[in-house]
């Protein structure tokens, strides 16, 4: 397990390098001038050139890369063109609101999505199952802003029980917090339920037609105990797998989602920073992106060996 660990750690230099340089190149395709931007249509040719060379885009773009990964080895991922303020304190200051928009998000996609696909593949063929599959098959093909914004006609405007947008820090006042967040968590909670639930159903599906759970029904085990102990448990390395990657997608930012409740996360942030070709700022973003993805992928990869014994990583 040791070594395992130290080749993936190893492997994220490679990864996180290669990522940096196409981003890098990307940005640069884009059609657009920053100094443009900042300055404004009314800005005079010497007053561009003098800001182009005060941020150093009149460089070379191999030597404007190199300055670039020097201040990234050191930790720095440079200074935003509009915010005023530096990446590093740009992304420490978005970087709780994405995270906790996710993690409630991720609660509620996990104890819906696994319940009703725990209840569809015990009911296979049923009302139930027939329901739930609906259900879910709709939240898949539902837009996330659309359901956003029905959230909000329902739950803020015609009743107002919840605000429509913004947040408020988890330290700075706990029901605040929560109700800021009750209705953007539940938007993207509920569409990415409906993937685990899918998956939860298929899993389970197999493993029920297992001859090793006819067996622990055939020795006279309760229900409750063959599903969750024999069903379940062996069911869980795809269900794990499907909720990896919405985790990931969670913590990288749900853009649409953090825009219509206008909610100051990553996601908002590197998008707002492509309008406005502000390159630091997108860079570092989809640079935390790829190392959220990287770190999550590495934790699922150690949750089977959790899961199932017969794992190994040599």
């Amino acid at each position: 397990m040791t070594h395992f660990l130290a080749r993936r750690l190893f492997a994220f230099i490679p990864t996180l390098f290669a990522v940096a340089i196409i981003v890098f190149f990307m940005i640069y395709l884009i059609p657009g001038d920053p100094v443009s931007v900042m300055l404004g249509p009314e800005a005079t040719g010497d007053a561009i050139a003098r800001a182009r060379e005060d941020l150093g885009l009149n460089r070379p773009l191999p030597v404007q890369m190199a300055a670039w990964f020097v201040g990234v080895a050191h930790g720095n991922l440079g200074q935003s063109y509009f915010l005023s303020q530096s990446v590093n304190q740009a992304l420490v200051e978005r970087i709780p609101v994405t995270f906790s928009l996710a993690s409630l998000a991720l609660i509620i996609s996990l104890v819906v999505g696994i319940g009703i696909g725990i209840i569809a593949s015990l009911n296979q063929g049923r009302f139930y199952d027939w329901l739930v599959m609906l259900v879910a098959l709709f939240g898949i093909s539902v837009p996330s802003f659309w359901l956003a914004l029905n959230l909000i006609i329902l739950f803020s405007v015609q009743n107002q029980w919840f605000p429509v947008g913004g947040f408020v820090s988890i330290t700075e006042d706990v029901g605040a917090f929560l109700s800021h967040l009750a209705l953007p968590a539940l938007s993207l909670g509920l569409i990415n339920a409906a993937l685990i639930a899918r998956m939860t159903r298929s899993s389970m599906l197999e493993v029920l037609r297992a001859d090793y759970v006819r067996t622990a029904r055939a020795k006279g085990l309760r229900e409750r105990l063959v599903v969750y102990r024999h069903v379940f448990k062996n069911a869980l390395i795809p269900i794990v797998t499907v909720i990896g990657i919405v985790a990931g997608s969670l913590l990288g930012g749900s853009v649409i989602t953090e825009t219509v409740f206008n909610l100051p996360g990553v996601g908002r942030m590197v998008v707002e920073a492509v309008k406005h070709r502000d390159y630091p700022v997108v860079q570092g973003g989809i640079l935390f992106v790829t190392c959220t993805y990287l770190v999550i992928n590495l934790l699922v990869d150690l949750l089977y060996a959790w899961i199932n014994p017969r794992i190994r990583y040599d």
